[in-house]
């Protein structure tokens, strides 16, 4: 008996630790809810996709003003958005150092003048020494070259004041003709190098619509050019759109991504500088292809998918398609379905394999009775 009270603890431990343990064991997942889809009968139309490009607004010409001269800025009288006249001053730079040298060039042509006036009075002096005798005719040439070389001397010095005094006047920055500041490179007080740009300005006159289009499309927009209205723009904002013009196309594709640049006249558009334009390339309309709501569509596995629904188990499998292009918030599906076949287009994202659905019934309204669709209707 004493043997039999010292084994019942480990006993009683042993029974405890196993029915605890069991209790821990795995337990069966609770089944997943049965969701309420939209779905949408498979059916074949026709489709006229199109492509869209993001574009900007842009001068046909823009230009980047600059000093012909070296200096440090003083000052700058116009701002970004300011627009601007032929003639009006734009920027200045300190000028003494070139009103040193023009006054320097001044002085060497009263120098050069001095040195002719002499070396002409000599010359007369000698002809008339040469005509008495007392010189050789050697003599007087010598004397005829000194006069013709202190001319030259007296040309080029005037020569060199004119270039200083050009340069004297390069140290006020002008505009050549009307236009809008789209850009401030320089500020006072910094020490510019001749030929830094300091303001750009975008001439008055025709604008340009810009837009990068990919490799595999270049050629599509290329053949858009020859049709007239395949290649139309809808600034941002507003529903309008507006036929372009294709003016310029990019001879290389841009080495950071890969697409070329392309211009197009925007003609008598009335658009802002910088505004955002969405770019529009009409394809030829498509028959017989299928469309979805973008929201049937969902990636899974880098794969493009659908859920199609079987009526008779009411589950859902995802089937793989194709996509081959955007009508609005429609998608053209190029392959992977038949006409007939019904397709979930709302609440794909939570939905797996095998799942069992029923299909969504709108609410009872106030003095009606919603009908309950049958499985073929168009859309639930």
């Amino acid at each position: 008996m004493p043997h039999l009270l010292r084994l019942a603890p480990p006993l009683l431990l042993a029974v405890l630790l196993s029915a605890l343990l069991s209790g821990c064991g795995k337990q069966s997942a609770a089944p997943e809810p049965e969701r309420s889809v939209r779905t949408q009968l498979v059916s074949a139309g026709s489709a006229s996709a199109s492509h869209e490009y993001a574009g900007e607004v842009k001068p046909r010409i823009e230009s980047r003003l600059s000093f012909r001269v070296g200096g440090k800025l003083l000052s700058r009288s116009v701002n970004l958005g300011d627009a601007v006249k032929p003639g009006q001053a734009l920027a200045r730079i300190d000028a003494q150092d070139l009103k040193l040298a023009q006054a320097a060039a001044a002085a060497g042509v009263a120098a050069a003048r001095t040195n002719r006036d002499q070396a002409g009075a000599d010359y007369k002096r000698f002809v008339d020494l040469q005509r008495q005798g007392f010189i050789s005719a050697a003599e007087l040439e010598r004397r005829d070259s000194a006069f013709k070389a202190a001319q030259a001397q007296l040309e080029q010095a005037k020569a060199q004041a004119d270039v200083q005094g050009n340069q004297a006047g390069y140290a006020q920055l002008v505009a050549d003709v009307a236009g809008v500041v789209t850009g401030i490179d320089a500020e006072p007080g910094q020490v510019l190098a001749a030929g830094t740009p300091v303001v750009r300005v975008a001439l008055d006159g025709p604008r340009d619509i810009v837009f990068s289009v990919p490799e595999d499309q270049i050629a599509r927009v290329r053949a858009a050019a020859s049709q007239p209205g395949a290649l139309q723009v809808r600034l941002w904002g507003s529903d309008k759109t507006y036929p372009l013009t294709l003016r310029e196309v990019s001879a290389a594709a841009d080495p950071a991504t890969r697409t070329f640049l392309i211009k197009a006249d925007a003609g008598k558009l009335d658009a802002r500088l910088g505004q955002s334009a969405t770019v529009v390339l009409a394809l030829p309309q498509r028959g017989n292809v299928i469309k979805l709501p973008l929201a049937a569509v969902l990636q899974q596995s880098g794969k493009t998918s659908v859920w199609v629904l079987d009526g008779g188990s009411m589950t859902v499998k995802a089937v793989p398609v194709q996509v081959g292009g955007a009508e609005g918030n429609d998608v053209v599906i190029a392959g992977g379905l038949t006409e007939g076949q019904e397709v979930v287009v709302a609440g794909v994202h939570v939905l797996n394999p095998g799942q069992k659905v029923k299909r969504y019934v709108p609410p009872r309204t106030t003095g009606a009775t919603a009908a309950t669709p049958a499985p073929a209707a168009a859309s639930r």
